[in-house]
């Protein structure tokens, strides 16, 4: 955000920076409501990362009206490497790239939405399938990794650009949080969006 020249809006979801109630839905397509609901200028480029590129997608597939383009930054959601034992050998992989200086920032992003509500919520990501919905996006797509990636794989990436119809692009560094590792990068990529007619 410290190198987006463009106003924008950052927007929580339980699950995904807040805490949920006991009754909330957090399967994908209820969050992307919450999330249509909310955005305030519309068309808008979306931007996503992780987990949150289901919701996304999902919002702009039932509101396309709403959406001018995608920007998906590291995203997950590929249910075919969805057990949990493969995202936890997957996030091992990438962590080990990432500084140990983001500790202090993850863990008060953590503890604020609280790891039983993050648990939920990742319990209903990895059942989405978002490759099957990409295909539904009538909007420009970009979709970002970066080198180090293991829960956003290059092929992973690839075929999402490619069923978008989209772009595909590797940073050349950086692990699963490019959000906090490569902002002056993001943020060109969601500029051009933004400029884009």
């Amino acid at each position: 955000m410290a190198h987006l020249d463009a106003q924008y809006d950052v927007i929580t979801l339980p699950g995904y920076g807040e805490r949920a109630a006991r009754g909330d839905d957090l399967s994908t397509t209820a969050l992307a409501e919450r999330l249509a609901v909310q955005i305030k200028e519309t068309p808008a480029v979306l931007v996503g990362h992780s987990a949150s590129c289901q919701i996304v997608v999902a919002a702009a597939v039932a509101h396309p009206e709403l959406a001018k383009a995608l920007v998906l930054v590291a995203p997950s959601g590929d249910v075919t490497a969805s057990t949990w034992a493969t995202l936890a050998a997957r996030w091992v992989r990438s962590a080990v790239w990432d500084s140990p200086g983001l500790v202090p920032r993850l863990s008060r992003q953590y503890f604020r939405t609280g790891f039983p509500t993050m648990a939920r919520a990742m319990e209903a990501a990895r059942h989405y399938d978002l490759a099957a919905a990409v295909r539904e996006l009538s909007t420009p797509t970009v979709v970002v990794r970066s080198k180090h990636d293991h829960l956003a794989p290059p092929q992973w990436v690839q075929q999402l650009a490619d069923k978008a119809h989209g772009e595909a692009w590797t940073l050349p560094s950086g692990s699963h949080m490019p959000v906090l590792t490569n902002g002056r990068d993001l943020a060109a990529f969601i500029g051009r969006c933004i400029q884009s007619d």
